[in-house]
């Protein structure tokens, strides 16, 4: 996952960023109350960088994590710090894990 530096991110930006369908984006917009994009006149998603955090949260609850809908909202509900704060610590590890991959296959690239 990248750091995000836009203002508004249009639903295939956001897809992109989490290598989801946009289709579960838009799904996830009815289930989930917490996830609310801002529209254009033409109807047009436009999603703030604090849209894109909620929706990692629910994509690591739902994706990551295994839960169904219904409990991934009442994490979020009763406990949506926590939540949020795990979900950082998990992508901060995975990016660690990528930057070792990277380096391991570097050296082992030049035996």
């Amino acid at each position: 996952m990248e750091d995000l530096t836009k203002n508004y991110y249009k639903i295939g930006e956001v897809a992109e960023i989490l290598g989801i369908p946009a289709s579960t984006l838009r799904f996830w917009e009815k289930e989930f109350t917490i996830i609310k994009p801002k529209r254009n006149s033409k109807n047009t998603r436009f999603y703030t960088p604090e849209d894109v955090e909620t929706i990692k949260m629910v994509y690591y609850l739902v994706k990551e994590k295994g839960l169904k809908l219904d409990a991934a909202q009442q994490q979020i509900r009763v406990n949506r710090h926590n939540v949020s704060q795990r979900s950082e610590v998990i992508n901060r590890l995975k990016s660690v894990r990528n930057q070792l991959q990277d380096m391991l296959d570097a050296i082992n690239k030049i035996r």
